[in-house]
């Protein structure tokens, strides 16, 4: 499934991370805490309503710590903020 990248980045913001606008748009991810974690990504400011390439969405997921799957799922909703953040105590990403 294509995602629009404007869809991710709302999606994003819904599930803990937080906008950073530089030349990019950048997502630092916080915990449920509220606490700055080394998770992040970005998107471009030129492509909003454009579709994601399969590419770009890899590069992404792997930024954010899960398989294209997982991403997918974050992206989508049945993985909630709670399980993402599981995930990324059990990599050592968030304490």
């Amino acid at each position: 499934m294509a995602f629009k990248i404007r869809d991710i980045e709302v999606a994003l913001e819904k599930k803990g991370f937080k906008r950073v606008e530089s030349d990019h748009s950048y997502f630092i991810y916080f915990t449920i805490e509220n606490k700055k974690s080394r998770v992040r990504t970005k998107t471009s400011h030129g492509h909003k309503g454009q579709a994601l390439s399969d590419n770009l969405f890899s590069v992404m997921a792997k930024q954010c710590k899960l398989n294209k799957n997982q991403f997918s799922e974050l992206i989508q909703c049945p993985l909630s903020r709670n399980d993402y953040e599981k995930i990324l105590d059990m990599q050592g990403m968030v304490k």
